[in-house]
């Protein structure tokens, strides 16, 4: 059982090497892609299961035991983002087939969006923390030749920005392992944790912990997400939503990872810090949505919203926020892939990515406009959508935790996004219409189908939140009492 723990990345590692030798056969590369994809929905959603039921498995290359070897770990956490991972990938995927076009398939695209993926899945299971460098340095690499494919002029800007940051993080990312290593001796992370505990979270460990901290900062756009907008803007609609329903969530994982599991000691630096971050990001998320009447800025800078408010979690530690940031965290993937699909099919049709030069879709395209509408609404958090459960949760975090700054925030934030998106909405879907119907661009069924299928997991995962409950309700728990997950890795094993 535990050697299915590295099909999640080992999967689309093989499929992308195959691809290289097909890139001038597309129907080949799209049916290998699906195939692919589906089976590794199937043995993700397996290991979660068996996970619930029968606690954390981990799998040891080479047999070498912790702290040793490098590892990957199946906890619940780690297997609800891998899941969703291979399902929005899947999605994704499928409308890239109709909207991409042939020339940038045929330019590995295929190859590349599944080292993507290996990254992301690797990310998640790792538990070594250089480890965790390296399938970092896998992602990264492929969504630098993602971000350029078909190299419009505006693509160029903007990955020039992107790399800069990225190589610049990384380096700095590096420095913070070798730093680690040098202080603690290990770095398997299960281990890490053990021995700042014995030595306390000196002065250095501390330094160190806000260096990864800037570090996953930039990864995930806390705060320091200047990059952001523009790199998730100018590629073709199907990178984009990769990129806003993967990349930042790498981050994320990384931050809530790390400060739960490793420098969880001072709270009163890091975690106030993180507040601190998430507060401003928030800020300058809300300023930013409203602040253009581009689509794709407005819904790049709701990624940012919702990083600022995921984290708000991590920053009040309580069990609530925690269950909260984890459902969210699911819901803001399959909805940020929805968003940047939504946004692409609306400036397909309208020709124009400025809201304001739109009017009346609704009456050639009333499937889009509603399902538009339904995602606002589940993006806003109202009930009985997908946002709601996780935005409670956190809100009542927050209020338990006595940080009311970041829970007005917080609230605020959701009005701000439903506001920015409602906006776009009346301006392009409602009022008169300026196109006749025999000038409408025709929009493919094929193109509506991964739309309404994310439209409907979003009221699956609103409607039916008690089918996920216990998952969630597990993720959490293991986040908030790490020593369940150091347990799993070391319990059987000398750590000294």
């Amino acid at each position: 059982m535990n050697n299915f723990i590295v099909l999640p990345m080992v999967i689309p590692l093989v499929t992308a090497i195959v691809l290289v030798f097909l890139r001038e056969n597309v129907r080949i590369m799209r049916t290998i892609t699906v195939i692919s994809l589906l089976l590794n929905i199937g043995i993700s959603i397996f290991i979660l299961h068996h996970v619930l039921h029968h606690g954390i498995i981990r799998l040891d290359f080479g047999n070498w035991l912790p702290p040793f070897g490098i590892l990957f770990v199946a906890d619940t956490f780690a297997m609800l983002l891998v899941a969703t991972t291979n399902i929005v990938s899947l999605i994704i995927l499928y409308y890239s087939f109709f909207s991409i076009g042939i020339k940038r398939e045929k330019l590995y695209f295929y190859t590349f969006a599944h080292f993507l993926i290996a990254g992301v899945n690797g990310s998640f299971l790792t538990g070594d923390i250089f480890n965790l460098f390296v399938t970092f340095e896998v992602m990264l690499i492929a969504s630098y030749v993602l971000i350029t494919l078909g190299a419009t002029r505006a693509q160029l800007i903007e990955s020039i920005k992107y790399m800069a940051i990225n190589v610049i993080s990384s380096s700095i990312f590096l420095i913070a392992v070798a730093l680690l290593y040098g202080s603690v001796g290990t770095l398997n992370m299960a281990h890490i944790s053990v021995r700042i505990a014995e030595s306390g979270e000196t002065q250095l460990l501390t330094v160190i912990s806000l260096i990864f901290l800037v570090v996953f900062a930039l990864k995930s756009g806390l705060l320091l997400y200047y990059w952001l907008p523009g790199s998730y803007s100018t590629p073709p609609t199907a990178i984009s939503a990769l990129f806003g329903a993967l990349l930042t969530k790498v981050g994320m994982y990384a931050i809530i990872r790390t400060f739960t599991l490793l420098f969880h000691h001072e709270q009163q630096i890091t975690h106030t810090l993180i507040g601190i971050m998430a507060g401003l990001t928030l800020i300058g998320g809300m300023i930013g949505a409203i602040g253009y009447r581009n689509i794709r800025y407005i819904v790049s800078y709701n990624v940012i919203i919702s990083v600022g408010f995921i984290l708000i979690a991590v920053a009040v530690m309580e069990k609530e926020a925690m269950e909260g940031a984890v459902f969210y965290l699911i819901h803001d993937m399959y909805v940020k892939a929805l968003l940047f699909l939504l946004a692409g099919a609306t400036i397909f049709v309208s020709r124009t990515p400025r809201y304001d030069e739109i009017s009346g879709l609704i009456r050639h395209y009333p499937v889009l406009g509603w399902s538009f509408f339904i995602t606002i609404l589940a993006l806003a958090g109202l009930p009985p959508l997908s946002g709601f459960l996780g935005k409670m949760l956190i809100a009542q975090g927050a209020l338990a935790n006595g940080s009311y700054l970041l829970l007005a925030l917080g609230i605020f934030s959701s009005f701000v996004a439903l506001y920015s998106l409602l906006r776009v909405f009346m301006h392009s879907f409602w009022g008169e219409t300026i196109i006749d119907r025999d000038e409408a661009t025709p929009l493919s069924k094929k193109l509506l189908f991964p739309i309404v299928s994310l439209v409907f997991i979003s009221l699956f995962l609103g409607l039916g939140a008690e089918v996920v409950g216990p998952y969630i309700t597990e993720a959490a728990n293991t986040l908030m009492n790490p020593g369940i997950y150091i347990d799993a890795i070391l319990g059987n094993e000398e750590v000294n």
